[in-house]
């Protein structure tokens, strides 16, 4: 069941690119947001991407910023659908209770979901004990290694292909991957560099492999029955805000560090 979002709602001044005609913009925006606000899933299980600000309680971060511009460009009031886990993010949009959303690319998402080109790149890491004998990520997929993994997320869904003898255990979501798996006891922790290293200040006594398992590729999408016009609309978008520095200034202004824009399409 898909849990209900906590909106947030703001207005946005009429914004039009050069390149759009204004028929074109009325056709886009009734693809776009077919009850006159444009919806846009934020997912807070990662924190590269979305934050909830300390002083304020609101959702910030980059793909908030992302989300506030695309509003502005198509004239729209914008409400954040606040979700705790990826996979509640894609089910929204999927099951169309969001207009757009931002996800890492991967293919079992993309049966509901049109992707945009990425617009920044993420690297995923395995954690474990000091005193674990695993050095080097090539040796995590063994019999009888255990991977906790935060349910639905781009992790959980390429480690599910990946993975031939080592087994999964899923937390409840990406932030409490680490929790999980020093609570149980388990071989691997996996999730976004970022977030691990974080969670080492709480839980001495652990390290993270050296390398990288996996670089999760960042992207925004909509349902996939909103059209073609509008997906390609979108994936221009993503493009203008990658050359233009918009992604880069966003990652410096909320201190991201681990992830990178990604090149042009």
């Amino acid at each position: 069941m898909l849990k209900r979002p906590h909106p947030v709602a703001t207005r946005h001044d009429t914004a039009m690119t050069a390149t759009t005609s204004p028929t074109d913009l009325t056709m886009l925006v009734s693809q776009f947001a077919p009850t006159g606000v444009l919806r846009a899933a934020i997912n807070l299980g990662n924190p590269i991407l979305a934050h909830t600000d300390a002083a304020t309680g609101a959702p910030g971060g980059v793909s908030v910023d992302l989300a506030q511009a695309f509003a502005r460009r198509l004239g729209l009031a914008l409400e954040l659908c606040v979700f705790q886990t990826a996979g509640q993010s894609v089910d929204a949009v999927t099951q169309e209770q969001a207009d757009i959303g931002f996800f890492a690319v991967d293919p079992v998402r993309g049966a509901g979901i049109g992707f945009t080109a990425p617009y920044v790149l993420i690297e995923g890491s395995y954690l474990v004990r000091d005193s674990a004998a695993l050095q080097t990520n090539d040796e995590v997929d063994r019999p009888g290694t255990r991977v906790v993994v935060g349910a639905g997320s781009a992790y959980d869904l390429h480690l599910t292909r990946a993975l031939q003898h080592a087994s999964i255990v899923r937390a409840p979501s990406s932030p409490a991957v680490t929790d999980v798996f020093v609570a149980g006891g388990y071989e691997v922790a996996a999730g976004v560099r970022q977030q691990l290293q974080a969670d080492l200040q709480r839980h001495p006594g652990h390290r993270l492999l050296p390398g990288r398992f996996m670089v999760i590729q960042q992207a925004m999408g909509l349902p996939k029955g909103r059209g073609e016009a509008a997906r390609v609309h979108l994936a221009r978008f993503v493009e203008e805000m990658k050359a233009s520095g918009f992604v880069h200034d966003a990652l410096q202004r909320h201190g991201i560090a681990g992830a990178s824009v990604a090149p042009a399409a």
